[in-house]
């Protein structure tokens, strides 16, 4: 069996964690009722109340583009519009999936520093036309924490729940990397989602030590009406559903979901400063969670590859992403920056 050594390209590389594995495990003993009517998927539901705090409606699918395709289709009519950052998942990576699931809601594109939205930006988009011959703005997607790996503080949050309310709209949240902003960040949960503004969250499980699964919470429960429905018609409804709710347990149950955000982004953390302390290269953003941007001459990115090195080239900021897990090794960071070194060497 040929060794699989850790790569930087995703944190989706990972496997599975110990304690997500034993409940899965556990999960499988004996027999269940199925699509949802199980202990399994009523205990992680009623976890993630808990966990934020509030009565909220919580749905499990399969992945995160399903998550967001159709909690965004939720919130919108077919002649609505979405607000997102223009390096936004939803926009760069899905395939047009938001604008299918909805049947049509155009996604309007802004910029903002350091990939966040601003309540400038927003408003811009809002007021540039507001006949009817344009799809109506009706939602906000924000990412936390974002695609280029910083997070948006609740003061942030609190001035895009503002302008969200002066017009009148909704704000959905990716949270492809939740766990590592509410590390990051030292807040909770609810403070960074519905005490912040936020009706609906896509809280990925994958990125956090899962095999797959994520979880869709909605907020404000009026907005989940007829949920189930868009599930099932999307192929999302699980028939053993217990085997993607109880691996939630697994990270929910004594934080584990915050140590494995708090490793990856500690070791992103080691691995920046270790990066940064070589001239040839550049940082692009601030290290906030557990990805790593930075910039690199051409026949260093290429020596890497021709070494055995997996990463992106990462699609709208250029430069190289380099992400961490739950599973990262300090060991294995060394052996990257010693190629680095050692290829601008001979470069």
């Amino acid at each position: 069996m040929l060794e699989q050594l850790e790569q930087f390209a995703s944190d989706n590389y990972s496997g599975m964690c110990p304690e997500v594995l034993d409940a899965l495990m556990s999960a499988n003993q004996g027999s269940s009722p199925a699509y949802g009517n199980d202990q399994w998927t009523e205990k992680a539901a009623n976890a993630f109340r808990e966990l934020f705090e509030i009565d909220c409606e919580v749905f499990f699918v399969f992945n995160g583009t399903a998550a967001n395709s159709l909690a965004l289709a939720a919130l919108c009519q077919s002649y609505h519009s979405v607000i997102a950052h223009e390096v936004a998942h939803i926009e760069t990576d899905e395939c047009g999936a938001p604008e299918f699931f909805s049947n049509g809601s155009k996604l309007l594109l802004s910029s903002g520093e350091n990939g966040k939205l601003t309540p400038e930006g927003i408003a811009k988009i809002v007021t540039k036309r507001q006949d009817i011959h344009f799809p109506k703005p009706k939602v906000i997607s924000l990412t936390q924490a974002t695609e280029v790996g910083t997070v948006y503080q609740i003061e942030e949050l609190q001035a895009i729940k503002a302008v969200a309310d002066q017009y009148q709209l909704k704000i959905h949240m990716d949270g492809a990397r939740f766990a590592n902003a509410v590390v990051s960040l030292g807040k909770s949960p609810a403070e960074i989602t519905w005490r912040s503004g936020v009706d609906v969250l896509c809280f990925s499980g994958t990125k956090n030590g899962m095999a797959m699964g994520e979880s869709v919470i909605f907020f404000d429960r009026t907005l989940a009406e007829d949920f189930a429905y868009r599930c099932k018609q999307a192929g999302q409804l699980a028939s053993k559903m217990r085997f993607i709710a109880a691996p939630w347990l697994g990270l929910l149950n004594r934080d584990t979901w915050l140590k494995n955000a708090r490793h990856a982004n500690e070791c992103a953390a080691y691995l920046a400063s270790q990066l940064a302390a070589i001239p040839e290269l550049t940082l692009m953003f601030p290290t906030e969670v557990n990805g790593v941007f930075v910039e690199m001459p051409e026949g260093l990115i290429q020596a890497l590859r021709e070494k055995g090195w997996l990463f992106y080239n990462f699609i709208g900021v250029g430069g190289i992403r380099l992400m961490c897990s739950w599973a990262t090794t300090r060991k294995r960071i060394d052996e990257l920056v010693a190629d680095i070194k050692s290829a601008i060497i001979s470069l």
